[in-house]
């Protein structure tokens, strides 16, 4: 038989001299933590999911089971989440982050268009588990415990799920097409939907359950004490948002001013826009780079006509107009009154200051504790109560829909432990991906593809969708601008330059594995220095 180039030699050669007896050190391969794994809160395995798109074809529906391991939502995700992962991911230090969301938002508008279906992951358990809110954290526990084999009945009191994803995002950033689809795909698992159906009595309605998930959502508007005339129009933003929902056209007037700096208030005023409203303002009593809405929603807003008084505060309304004092940040960045008042005209102010939970269902559960409005959980997300867990905006965490399908996966799994009394073994945390640890001359420069937008006339007079997806051909690109940090994607670099054929090559299903012949490996660093991704090491040999 022909033997490889390097071991051709005759006696003497490194055939016969087991060049590993030089070795100091030892290469390994390794996993290590890609940053955009790190950063999602909904925990998907990004780099896993990106690498079966970059194949195309048949690639992208294995890459849609993947994230719908961890998430049961990629259309909509892929459409509301302000994708921290692209602020974490590595190859934004080379030229521009990888567009994970438009991916991902990509892949589930396929799998909708293709009727893609999850398979259940294990037989019937005999469990019946109760799930309180129609929300992104319920229903992503819902579908968790569907497929783990559990019974799941869903109670929300709204007249159809989804909760703060319908009743809270726009259509101009989310359309409900969208929205029902991936929902309805959770209850084709079985799962069971009471709509209409507020729970006002934890201990009643928990009765011949084995387990409840409370994820009820922010809904409820925070109030502040503004002084209004008789005839002052002053409305709450969420009740702005619900209306327009509900095809009920609140009455805002052409001049409307919004109070408050989140995302809500941000929606209110473009919302109020394509309400046929000539001027809508924003009021914020701090700075821009303080406010908490995303950047990307008041560019959005500003290019559609949206004002923005930064450092302002809203003293008193009246009918046609507000009264408004100018701010000042004091050392700490706190806004203090200056005493500068002026006029600003507004036929009707929105307050976007906030929201809260009701948690009067509560009341009287034994061992739940409540403080500063929200529930206390352990790390397995159980109340103080046994058999009771909380997620989403009800327990202290962020606030986003990210977050809340996260909290929901990790309860369902949580739940599926403490039902069958074997807790979910921890997962080893690898090392991270640094940029430091990668190899980036092998990276050619990709410029990032950014998705299409409406034009701006038709953004301010209709609520289609503003941010548009990408074709085929793009999202392709787009994928196969990964890095793959950490992780190993068969690039054969290890296998080609190794100078005593040491690495070997073992042709596995998805993509290669190789290993190293320790008996030939003389721990040169070859191979680490060449590997692109960062996924082999130099460990001291062990004497």
């Amino acid at each position: 038989m022909e033997k490889p180039f390097a071991i051709t030699l005759d006696v003497g050669s490194s055939l016969h001299n087991l060049t590993g007896s030089w070795r100091t050190e030892r290469a390994v391969y390794t996993n290590r933590m890609p940053p955009c794994n790190d950063g999602c809160p909904a925990g998907e395995n990004i780099q896993a999911w990106l690498y079966e798109a970059e194949e195309g074809g048949a690639g992208y529906e294995r890459a849609w089971l993947r994230i719908m391991e961890e998430n049961p939502f990629p259309a909509i995700m892929g459409r509301v989440c302000y994708h921290p992962c692209e602020t974490a991911c590595n190859r934004g230090q080379l030229d521009e982050a990888v567009g994970i969301n438009s991916v991902e938002r990509f892949l589930g508008d396929e799998a909708i268009k293709q009727g893609w279906v999850v398979p259940k992951d294990g037989p019937p358990t005999g469990r019946r588990v109760l799930v309180v809110g129609a929300g992104p954290a319920g229903l992503s526990a819902a579908y968790h415990l569907a497929r783990l084999g559990h019974s799941v009945t869903v109670k929300d009191a709204e007249s159809a799920a989804g909760g703060m994803m319908r009743f809270g995002i726009p259509t101009y950033r989310l359309p409900r097409d969208v929205l029902d689809a991936e929902i309805q795909r959770i209850l084709d698992l079985g799962v069971d939907l009471e709509l209409g159906c507020r729970v006002t009595d934890l201990e009643e309605a928990r009765a011949g359950y084995d387990a409840v998930f409370l994820a009820v959502g922010a809904a409820v508007a925070k109030r502040a004490y503004v002084p209004a005339g008789s005839a002052a129009h002053v409305v709450d933003a969420l009740g702005v948002l619900r209306d327009i929902e509900n095809d009920d056209r609140p009455l805002l007037g052409r001049r409307v001013a919004v109070y408050g700096g989140g995302n809500t208030a941000v929606d209110a005023a473009r919302s109020a826009r394509r309400l046929g409203a000539s001027d809508a303002v924003v009021v914020y009593r701090r700075t821009r780079d303080r406010m908490p809405a995303h950047e990307s929603e008041v560019v959005e807003a500003e290019e559609e006509g949206v004002r923005f008084r930064w450092l302002t505060t809203v003293r008193e309304a009246d009918a046609g107009k507000l009264l408004v004092e100018r701010m000042e940040l004091d050392d700490t960045g706190f806004p203090q009154p200056t005493g500068e008042v002026e006029e600003l005209e507004a036929d009707s102010l929105v307050l976007a200051l906030g929201q809260d939970c009701d948690l009067s269902l509560l009341d009287g559960v034994p061992g739940v504790v409540v403080d500063h409005g929200v529930v206390t959980v352990g790390p397995d997300l159980m109340t103080g109560c046994a058999g009771v867990f909380a997620g989403g905006d009800m327990v202290p965490f962020e606030r986003s829909v990210t977050t809340a399908v996260g909290h929901g996966k990790r309860a369902a799994r949580q739940i599926h432990g403490w039902l069958s009394a074997a807790a979910p073994a921890p997962a080893d945390r690898p090392l991270l991906a640094t940029f430091d640890s990668l190899n980036t001359w092998y990276y050619t420069e990709a410029p990032r593809s950014h998705r299409p937008r409406l034009d701006s006339v038709r953004r301010a007079s209709t609520f289609d969708e503003v941010v548009l997806g990408h074709d085929e051909e793009t999202a392709l690109m787009e994928a196969r601008r990964c890095m793959s940090c950490g992780n190993c994607f068969g690039c054969d670099n290890c296998y080609g330059v190794c100078p005593d054929n040491a690495v070997i090559k073992l042709d596995q299903p998805g993509k290669p594995v190789y290993v190293i012949d320790l008996d030939y490996c003389k721990g040169c660093g070859l191979c680490v220095a060449e590997c692109p991704s960062g996924a082999i090491q130099m460990v001291p040999e062990e004497i």
